[in-house]
Parts: C-alpha cells; sequence; structure tokens
C-alpha cells in the first residue's frame, strides 16, 4: 500500500478533489489530505475527514508533538497537489513554509505532481510560467491544464483535468518513479507526436459492421504521456468513446480507408508516429444503403477484399529519415508459430522502426487497464514488460526516442 498526500489548494476546482481521493482509495493507496485554509472555504473539513477517514489540518501547529510537518513529506511516496492554484505554485516554487501543505511538500522525498487549474490569464502570466519551470527544474511534476469552461462565463487553459486523468498520472509514477524526472525534464517538448487509437469499422449497411474489440486504451495512454513530457500530440481516433485526454488534438475516424488517409495527412511533419489502432483486415466490396433483411431459413454471403495496410503505408512514404515509426502486433500465439517468431515476422514484413507485440484474446488486452508486450527493434527484443497500460505508455517513449537518438 502506497502512501500518497493529496494536497488541495484554495480554488473552486477543489470540489474534483474529492473524486480523485476516491480514485486513489480505490486503488488501494493510504491517502492523507492537506487542504489550505483557503481549500477549506470550497470544501470543508468534515468532508476531507469524512471521505479519507482521517483528521484534517492546514496548520503546523495542529498535533504539533506528532510533527506533520516533517514527518507527512517524508513518510510519503506520492504528493499531488490538485488543484494547484497559482498562489500554492508561488509559494511552492519559492520555498515558502507557512502552512502544512507547503511545509510537506518541502520535507517530501518522494515524486511530487502539481495540477494547476485558474483562469487563463493566471494559467498565461510570466510569474506562473517561471515558477512552473522552477518546479519542473527540481524534478516535479507539472500537468499543464485542460481548457475548458472556467468559473463563471470563462473558457480557456487554465481548467482541472478530469480526475480519472490525474488518477491515471499518480498510478503511473507510483509504478515507476523514474517517470517523474522524465515528465519535469519535458524530454518530448518540441517534437510533434501522432498516435492512431481505437478499431476502424467497415460497414455493411447502415446498422451492421465488421470490427475488433480494440478499446482505444493504449492510444489514450501513450497520447496522455506524450502530453505529460511535452509533447504536441495529434490522436487519430478509431471509434472511441472516451474523453478527449486534456492537451490533445482529436480527429475522429471510422473505417480503414478512413484511418490511412488521417494517417496520411498528419504524419508528413511528425517526429514519432505510433500505430496503436487496430484498423480491420477486411472490407466488404459493397455496402447495402438499406439494412440488410433475412431471407427465409438462408444465410447471407459477404465478399470481403483486403483493406490498406496503413502502417506498411507510413513506412513507404516516409520522407524525413528521423521520423521513428511504432507499430503493434496483437497475436494469437500458437505452439507452431510462438508469439515472438510471429512478431518478428511482421517487423520485417512492415518495416517500422518499433513493434510493440501483445497477445490478445480472452481476458487479454483488449479493453483492459494493462498489458503484457514486448519491444522489438532491429536490435532484438526487450520484455517482456507488464503494468498498466499508462506505464507502458512511458516505455514505449522511451524507445522510441532511443531509436530516434541513434539518427
Amino acid at each position: 500500500m502506497s502512501r500518497v498526500i493529496l494536497g488541495v489548494a484554495g480554488g473552486i476546482a477543489a470540489y474534483k478533489a474529492c473524486e480523485l481521493l476516491r480514485r486513489l482509495q480505490a486503488d488501494g493507496h493510504d491517502v492523507t489530505v492537506i487542504p489550505t485554509a483557503a481549500a477549506l472555504e470550497f470544501v470543508g473539513a468534515a468532508t476531507w475527514s469524512a471521505l479519507s477517514g482521517k483528521p484534517v489540518h492546514t496548520s503546523v501547529f495542529d498535533d504539533v508533538h506528532q510533527v506533520p510537518h516533517v514527518r507527512l513529506g517524508q513518510q510519503a511516496d506520492l504528493v499531488v497537489v490538485a488543484p494547484a492554484t497559482a498562489d500554492l505554485l508561488a509559494r511552492a516554487a519559492s520555498g515558502r513554509a507557512d502552512d502544512l501543505l507547503a511545509s510537506t511538500l518541502l520535507t517530501a522525498h518522494c515524486p511530487v505532481v502539481f495540477a494547476p487549474a485558474m483562469h487563463t490569464e493566471m494559467w498565461l502570466h510570466a510569474a506562473t510560467r517561471a515558477n512552473v519551470a522552477t518546479l519542473r527544474s527540481r524534478g516535479c511534476v507539472v500537468i499543464d491544464p485542460d481548457s475548458g469552461r472556467l468559473t463563471g462565463p470563462d473558457s480557456g487553459p487554465g481548467r482541472l483535468p478530469d480526475p480519472a486523468e490525474l488518477a491515471a498520472v499518480a498510478a503511473a509514477v507510483l509504478s515507476d518513479p523514474s517517470i517523474a524526472p522524465r515528465a519535469a525534464a519535458q524530454d518530448l517538448a518540441g517534437l510533434r507526436v501522432v498516435v492512431s487509437a481505437g478499431g476502424t469499422r467497415e460497414h455493411l449497411d447502415p446498422v451492421r459492421f465488421l470490427g475488433n474489440r480494440s478499446s482505444g486504451l493504449m492510444g489514450w495512454a501513450l497520447a496522455r504521456a506524450a502530453v505529460l513530457r511535452g509533447a504536441e500530440v495529434d490522436l487519430v481516433a478509431a471509434n472511441v468513446t472516451l474523453p478527449a485526454p486534456p492537451g490533445t488534438t482529436v480527429h475522429p475516424v471510422t473505417s480503414t480507408a478512413d484511418l490511412a488517409a488521417a494517417m496520411a495527412e498528419r504524419t508528413a511533419s511528425a517526429d514519432l508516429v505510433v500505430m496503436a489502432a487496430a484498423p480491420a483486415d477486411f472490407t466488404p466490396t459493397a455496402r447495402s444503403d438499406t439494412k440488410i433483411k433475412k431471407a427465409g431459413d438462408g444465410g447471407l454471403h459477404i465478399d470481403l477484399v483486403q483493406t490498406t495496410d496503413v502502417l506498411a503505408a507510413l513506412v513507404r512514404h516516409r520522407s524525413d529519415p528521423r521520423q521513428v515509426l511504432i507499430g503493434f502486433a496483437a497475436e494469437t500465439p500458437t505452439a507452431d508459430s510462438p508469439l515472438l517468431e510471429l512478431g518478428r515476422a511482421k517487423l520485417a514484413r512492415k518495416g517500422c522502426d518499433v513493434l510493440v507485440l501483445n497477445e490478445v484474446g480472452e481476458h487479454k488486452a483488449f479493453g483492459r487497464p494493462d498489458n503484457e508486450i514486448v519491444l522489438l527493434t532491429a536490435e532484438g527484443a526487450d520484455g517482456p514488460h507488464t503494468g498498466s497500460k499508462d506505464l507502458l505508455a512511458h516505455l514505449i517513449w522511451d524507445t522510441g526516442l532511443a531509436q530516434r537518438s541513434h539518427r
């Protein structure tokens, strides 16, 4: 069980931290809430005590015999501050210790994650930008805020991301604390990445289609990880109903032909490309404009043709020799065709730089929050690696960056 400090600063988004607390607890973490005095103006101490099952304090003078302003930070495995207001970021950057949360931040030896939330003008102000840069230079993870409706009629960047997004980042950092310095360093900053996600659909008629079980969770995790590490992210989404990861530009598509066209258009100037989507391999030769009706007890004959090989086409038309192309291989191995053998054959056939190999089937990969993968490159196989898709996403980006550094 990991010990997590949930810091809550005084912004209207403090109410969202209640759901984040619940999600952290549901993941099995021991969570201590430290609100600021201003945060209690939005969500009271009684609420935090009831939800966390622990006393809630804001001052270093509460329970002073237990030295909480030192002990809490020393014992924590992760500190998450959500929302982190402009004032809290400024106090943290300058090393203030004027309340329990600020003092805890000074004594924490663990990764620290800030989730800013404030009005757009405050987020874009030079002072806030400088404070964010200072915190990142010290190894802190600062999640860029979402864009959307703010307090009152205002809209723009500064909105606290959905608690599910924040919980996913927290889970990944807890699983692998080395993610924190990579995110703090913004090691994908200045790079443009394109990620495809989900499963394509080939329509038979207005209501029926051929498709697959891909949920888009892996592509979403890759997009989330890339944004966290500073990349500009285009996400080509094939029939994914999940909320868009903050900081991404989403391009919805339906069929494999749609996916091929969208990827061809958006990858020409990309630095890293990940084909995590699962394209249908076959499409009907003809689509009925009306719903296909039953005809007695007879069956239905459908003529199918192969679809475009999207990944192979991206490899063939790559114009930038530094561009790194990463493909996925969802395989069902047998005794005669082991997983690695299938993966190596696909790597050679597709010609991409990295192939993420995973076994699929009942209760494997599709629709699950975790996965087991092997990373194949010309240098050999790395893995298997097992963990959450958010954790594995960072490993995939590490591999992509390593390939790019060789060019």
